[in-house]
C-alpha cells in the first residue's frame, strides 16, 4: 500500500494544473474502493459472535453425531468379533471331531494291516509246512519207485533168469 501511496504522491507533484491532480486523487481513489470489499460485505462484531456461536453449535452437533455413529460401529466390530470367535470356536470343534475321526481310522487301518501281516505270516509258514510235507513225499514216492524199480527189475531179472533156465534145459 505504501508503494501506491508513494506513486500518488509523485503523479501529484508532477501534476502541471488542478485537474490532472483531481484525476490522480479520483483513480488513487477508486483503486482503494476496489481493495476495500463493500460496507454490506463486511461482518459486524455482533455478528461475528453470532457466526461463532452457531458455528460452535454445528461443531458440538457433528462431534455428537461422530461420537454416536463411532459407538455405533465399535458396538458392531464387537459383535462381529463375537459372531467371528463362537464361527472359530465351532470350527475348531469340528476340526478336533474330524481329527479324532481321522485317528481312530489310522488305528483301524493299522489293526487291519497287522491282522494282514499275521495272516501272511501264517500263511508263509502253512505254505512252507506244505512245501516240506510236498518235498517229504516226493522223497517218499521215489524212495517207493526206486523201490518198486528194483524189485521190478529184480522180478523181471528173475523172470528173464527163469526162462533162461527154462530154454537152456529144454536145448
Amino acid at each position: 500500500m505504501t508503494s501506491v501511496a508513494l506513486h500518488v504522491y509523485e503523479q501529484l507533484t508532477e501534476a502541471q494544473d488542478e485537474k490532472t491532480r483531481a484525476r490522480v486523487i479520483a483513480e488513487a481513489l477508486e483503486r482503494i474502493e476496489e481493495r476495500i470489499p463493500p460496507l454490506q460485505d463486511l461482518a459486524t462484531a455482533p455478528q461475528v459472535r453470532e457466526t461463532e456461536l452457531r458455528l460452535q453449535k454445528e461443531i458440538r452437533e457433528v462431534e455428537l453425531r461422530l461420537q454416536k455413529e463411532i459407538e455405533q460401529v465399535k458396538l458392531e466390530i464387537r459383535e462381529v468379533e463375537a459372531r467371528l470367535q463362537k464361527e472359530i470356536r465351532e470350527v475348531e470343534l469340528r476340526l478336533q471331531k474330524e481329527i479324532e475321526q481321522v485317528k481312530l481310522e489310522i488305528e483301524k487301518v493299522r489293526g487291519e494291516v497287522k491282522e494282514v501281516e499275521a495272516r501272511l505270516v501264517e500263511t508263509k509258514s502253512d505254505l512252507q509246512k506244505q512245501v516240506q510235507a510236498v518235498e517229504v513225499r516226493l522223497a517218499e514216492t521215489k524212495s517207493e519207485l526206486v523201490r518198486w524199480v528194483v524189485a521190478v527189475g529184480v522180478l523181471q531179472s528173475s523172470l528173464i533168469i527163469a526162462v533162461l533156465l527154462k530154454v537152456a534145459h529144454l536145448i
